[in-house]
């Protein structure tokens, strides 16, 4: 071959794959809207940003408009935050804690709260708000008639597309957020060549500015906001690079012109000075550059080869079929607006693998945890500040990851709980003169510990040892002895400081928290501060239970072990009050609560994700929970009604669950682009409803595996392929006509487990490797 040939040759190469990429697109769903289950897509661009379609690797995040005449890339990255490192202890909280508890155990709560506000709150009294890196921008110089507009999200590539005609030409837009190259990519192909044209520019609400590297290489650099007093640390550098094939690259002002291109690829890469939540000494250019420079010697093809192996070998473990129907055709923001009326059991799914793509997206191993937004943020202080709220929020995003079988995204919780070992360790002390570590009810990057907002709100002490159930989590679902050495430490630690700071209650002699309160709820007597809420019993009896099979299993602590049963013993139990509830308090204060619908359901927490009630094993607990949710009402903000799809699941009532998922997949409760509103936008109801579809289709806990405790006629028919199940187990269940055809089970370290379907139960021992066909007979 001359060396001539070779430049078109290649050129031709790569018009080919453009034109292959728009083409098997468009086929693959023709028509209205095609026949892949696994995606979301609209006739129309996003206006809102809750309409637009979020992507992401982990630690960078976009937000795609899709318009045509200008698309907008809303962008993140995950260690934007404004502050810095800071110690919030309130140093008059230790001397005045005594006062506090004597205050609460002669019952005058509004004279503790009074208390706590003036001398127990974190100074300063919020944390640090999670901040927008920007925008990156894409003016097209279109000057005809726009038909064909189609947008979509496919959840089987993690790619985002645009597509549309003006004057005969078909153009399109493919972006996509790549793990393996750390990067975002985005591909701009047309069928006619020379017919791309576009000013691309960056902006953002931040401290920044944005500069020219040469004709082709955007980059915005700046700080993260002073907040509270606290001086803002971060600093973070975005670069995005443009490249041509054909036509011309030039730069204007501080934005990059291109005209007459035959294709068009733009790489961003972002990064900041954060190592660690006191360790700032990253190089963010360095970062940012080296990821553009490697990214920018591939080919597009092999941009996308890498993104897809690495995405797919996490989305592709689990299927789930649900049943089938006419509207696969309609956009999806009228598929939610019509899920009520009951036709839609593929949206369900559509649901679940959503969430299940979202927690590969904002939650990967050496990113942040997802937070309340997940990764996606257009704003400089967003509701909650979109930090980790850990008294239901931050524990719902993690919900579904083990059972839908993505271990590895729950790594980043993992590391966030270790950080807060030690910066929950100094708060013990320096807070309550205790050993151990505590953390409240919230967190952020700076792994502040103490409690913020006011006493309604932050004076509780059981956020870090719910965590705890997950690190137990992942060692339940794996059975690997070397995540149970790694997590026994931190689950160590939370019980010193319980042995150090339970409380004698002086009417009954159990061992309760003061100063608590039952997340978020007020009580009788015009506060919320209270000791020995029914929900941090629950939390410790199965943190107490849990330390100790650790212990056991590693040959460790003996004489803590016995400590910790002895404790265990006196802890306040759950108990049933005179309306048959589950009480909330020490008291039976229940029905004179100013909020008897409230969004909280904490008392429940023994039911689901808690161990201590069943319906097999305590059956009068559980039909006090029963009574409780009767009370509290199904309708309420998304997340707190997707924790209620997986109490009545564990209740056993699938027809009530179902009901419950159509009120939250409603335009009510969830925006167009498939996010959960609270209202406005949090990320945890998307992970809680998810979670409960897999609750109803099995649950594993106690030794055992139940299969469809839970389904509702709207599913007679389907198929869930590679489900997680605890003991180390991995499973497919089929069903028709709302009865067991067949379940799979396979075993990935060898054990023993009970399979219960209807009212049979059969104990299965597999070898590691062995699998097992069961019909339920």
């Amino acid at each position: 071959m001359t060396q001539s040939l070779r430049p078109r040759l290649a050129s031709l190469k790569l018009l080919a794959y453009t034109l292959f990429l728009s083409l098997s697109l468009d086929c693959a769903h023709a028509g209205q809207g095609g026949d892949n289950p696994l995606l979301l897509w609209y006739d129309k661009a996003a206006v809102e940003w809750t309409e637009a379609l979020p992507l992401g690797n982990g630690r960078l995040g976009a937000m795609v408009f899709g318009a045509v005449e200008q698309e907008r890339l809303q962008l993140n990255e995950d260690t934007i935050w404004a502050g810095g490192p800071y110690n919030p202890v309130n140093p008059e909280a230790l001397a005045n804690l005594p006062k506090v508890r004597k205050l609460i155990a002669e019952e005058k709560f509004k004279e503790a709260d009074e208390l706590i506000n003036a001398s127990l709150m974190a100074k300063p009294r919020g944390q640090m708000p999670y901040q927008t890196l920007g925008n990156l921008r894409l003016d097209f110089h279109h000057t005809g008639n726009v038909s064909d507009y189609r947008r979509e999200l496919d959840l089987d590539s993690a790619t985002a597309s645009v597509r549309y005609t003006v004057d005969g030409v078909r153009y399109s837009r493919e972006v996509f957020a790549s793990a393996p190259d750390d990067v975002i990519v985005v591909q701009l192909g047309a069928d006619k060549r020379g017919s791309i044209s576009l000013t691309a520019s960056m902006d953002t609400p931040m401290n920044a500015r944005v500069t020219l590297e040469g004709a082709d290489t955007l980059i915005m650099q700046g700080r993260g906001a002073d907040h509270a007093g606290i001086e803002g640390a971060i600093r973070f550098q975005a670069r995005v690079l443009v490249m041509a094939k054909g036509g011309a690259i030039e730069a204007v002002d501080s934005s990059i012109k291109v005209s007459g291109a035959d294709e068009v690829t733009i790489l961003v890469a972002a990064a900041t000075n954060f190592r660690n939540y006191e360790d700032l000494g990253s190089d963010p250019e360095a970062i940012a550059r080296a990821s553009l420079a490697k990214a920018s010697q591939k080919s597009r093809a092999a941009l996308l080869r890498a993104h897809l192996e690495d995405y797919r070998r996490l989305f592709g473990r689990v299927t789930l079929y649900l049943g089938s129907s006419p509207s696969i055709a309609l956009p999806t923001n009228e598929r939610i607006a019509r899920f009520a009326e009951g036709n839609d059991p593929q949206l369900a799914a559509l649901y679940y693998q959503f969430a299940r793509y979202l927690l590969i997206s904002s939650s990967r191993p050496g990113s942040q945890p997802a937070n309340l937004q997940g990764i996606w943020n257009e704003s400089l202080n967003p509701p909650w500040q979109s930090k980790y709220t850990i008294n239901i929020n931050t524990q719902m995003n993690y919900w579904p990851a083990e059972s839908g079988n993505l271990a590895e995204c729950v790594g980043p919780l993992i590391d966030m709980v270790k950080d807060l070992s030690r910066t929950g360790a100094r708060t013990a002390r320096d807070m309550y003169g205790a050993k151990g570590w505590v953390v409240h009810h919230n967190t952020d990057i700076w792994r502040a510990t103490a409690p913020i907002d006011g006493p309604f709100w932050g004076m509780w002490q059981t956020g870090g040892a719910w965590l705890c159930l997950h690190l137990w989590d992942s060692y339940e679902y794996s059975a690997d002895m070397s995540m149970l050495k790694e997590i026994y430490p931190l689950l160590k630690g939370s019980c010193a400081f319980f042995l150090d700071t339970l409380q004698t209650d002086p009417k009954s002699g159990w061992l309760v928290t003061s100063p608590s309160n039952s997340p978020e709820n007020g009580h009788p007597f015009g506060t919320s501060i209270c000791a020995g809420p029914t929900m941090d019993m629950q939390i410790l009896r199965d943190l107490f239970a849990n330390t100790v099979r650790a212990a056991e299993i590693l040959g460790l602590d003996e004489d803590f072990r016995t400590e910790l049963r002895e404790a265990r013993t006196r802890l306040a139990p759950s108990r049933i009050g005179r309306a048959g509830q589950l009480m909330e308090w020490l008291e039976d204060w229940d029905l004179q609560a100013p909020e008897m619908d409230h969004r909280h359901v904490s008392h429940l927490y023994g039911l689901f994700p808690g161990r201590e009630i069943s319906l097999r094993g305590t059956p009068e607990l559980a039909a006090a929970v029963k009574k409780s949710l009767e009370l509290r009402g199904d309708r309420s903000t998304g997340w707190a009604t997707a924790w209620r799809i997986c109490l009545w699941a564990h209740l056993g009532d699938g027809e009530r669950a179902y009901d419950i998922v159509r009120l939250l997949i409603s335009p009510d409760l969830t925006y167009p682009n498939m996010f959960d509103s609270h209202p406005p936008f949090q990320i945890d109801g998307n992970f809680g409803a998810a979670a409960g579809i897999v609750e109803m289709l099995m649950q594993s806990r106690g030794g055992s595996i139940e299969l469809l405790p839970a389904l509702p006629s709207a599913w007679p028919g389907g198929r869930v392929t590679g489900l997680r199940a605890r003991g180390g187990f991995e499973l497919d269940i089929e069903w028709k006509d709302g009865k067991l055809v067949e379940a799979v089970i396979r075993s990935s370290n060898g054990g023993i487990i009970t399979l219960r379907y209807a009212d049979k139960a059969c104990e299965v021992k597999l070898d590691k490797g062995q699998s097992l066909r069961w019909k339920g007979n």
